[in-house]
């Protein structure tokens, strides 16, 4: 009688995961404390709710890994559907906060629909590129992929652009590595673009934005840009210290938001932010290993679509606090303060480690 296989997860990603949520309550802490104590009269605020958060996401991650994740095939379009869904039900009844409308409130909680729909297209899009098999070979059936992310990238995209970026990065990743033409993809290239060019077009404020990028001085809205700068440029080589900073206090607007990493440059200089960065390449070193040794294209797919979703994020967030790109109001993964953020990447973390269990 065969005795059952003993599950083994990728230790070496459970361990980066670890550091980085150990890391980012601290400096959310350390970050958030004025803050709190200024606007709701307890410096421990955005930590107890970011702890309750991170909690819950790690019950709902050792359920997802203990999940065998062939079951997500069967979640993958209602999942979809539901992310639409709720993307739709943001532009009528979604809950303004500094001027985005990105939320919707259930009583007394409310969570952002964008996050959920980053974990649904991973798995909607690796349910859909293994459902065409070879119809992948031929330029239709790529092109009939990457259009099936459209109208989510366009709902989400209506107030957070650098969702809406993500979610086009995804489909772009994982139809590149199901692919194995790549002339289509100069193609695609040309079409986002375009699509790009035309969206930014539609409203005065993305415009905008890239005026206060190419000369945030000249500009009221240039202020939180500049003080993030000053942040980083003060911080050095190993930083004021923790706690020391100066800028999170009421200068850097929200500075446990899109910020933060401008406060870990001004702590802990160039050294601490080194060791953030190191740790965010170990998490997707494991992803493209996980991805390349799953024994199936759907477990391929998903590690490959959280490898792309942590690229990415990761890149524009620190982009926009260096102003090497425009503002477009993006988190930093498992750093920034936010609940529903660190509960479905969470989630995400749990697929792709029931993915590592399969690896021999």
């Amino acid at each position: 009688m065969t005795q059952p296989r003993k599950r083994k997860y990728d230790l070496t990603l459970l361990a980066a995961l670890l550091a980085l949520l150990v890391f980012g309550l601290i400096i959310l802490y350390s970050t958030s404390a004025y803050n709190g104590e200024v606007k709701f009269h307890d410096s421990f605020y955005y930590l107890k709710k970011q702890v309750f958060a991170t909690l819950l996401g790690i019950l709902g991650m050792y359920l997802a890994a203990r999940t065998d994740y062939h079951l997500w095939k069967y979640a993958a379009l209602p999942g979809y559907l539901a992310a639409l869904l709720l993307s739709v039900a943001v532009l009528f009844i979604g809950e303004e906060y500094n001027g985005s409308k990105r939320w919707l409130s259930l009583g007394p909680f409310s969570f952002q629909p964008s996050e959920f729909a980053k974990v649904a297209v991973i798995l909607f899009l690796a349910w859909l590129v293994t459902r065409s098999g070879r119809k992948m070979e031929s330029m239709k059936a790529l092109l009939g992929v990457m259009a099936s992310v459209l109208p989510i990238a366009g709902l989400v995209g209506a107030s957070n652009l650098s969702t809406a970026i993500i979610i086009l990065g995804i489909g772009v990743t994982l139809v590149f590595v199901a692919s194995p033409r790549y002339m289509p993809f100069l193609l695609m290239g040309a079409g986002g673009a375009g699509f790009m060019a035309v969206f930014l077009a539609l409203e005065s404020y993305r415009l905008e934005r890239l005026m206060i990028w190419r000369d945030p001085e000249a500009y009221e809205k240039g202020y939180q840009t500049l003080q993030g700068l000053y942040a980083i440029g003060s911080g050095g080589l190993f930083g004021r210290g923790l706690g020391e900073s100066v800028q999170k206090l009421g200068f850097v607007p929200e500075a446990q938001n899109d910020m933060i990493f401008s406060i870990i440059c001004e702590e802990l200089g160039l050294f601490g932010a080194g060791i953030l960065l190191f740790l965010f390449l170990v998490l997707i070193w494991r992803f493209f290993v996980i991805a390349s040794r799953s024994p199936d294209l759907f477990g391929a797919l998903i590690a490959a679509g959280a490898m792309a979703h942590m690229m990415i994020q990761v890149i524009l967030n620190i982009g926009v606090v260096t102003n090497t790109i425009p503002n477009t109001g993006i988190t930093l993964p498992f750093i920034s303060y936010g609940g529903t953020s660190i509960v479905f990447l969470l989630l995400e973390m749990g697929v792709v480690l029931s993915v590592s269990t399969m690896i021999e």
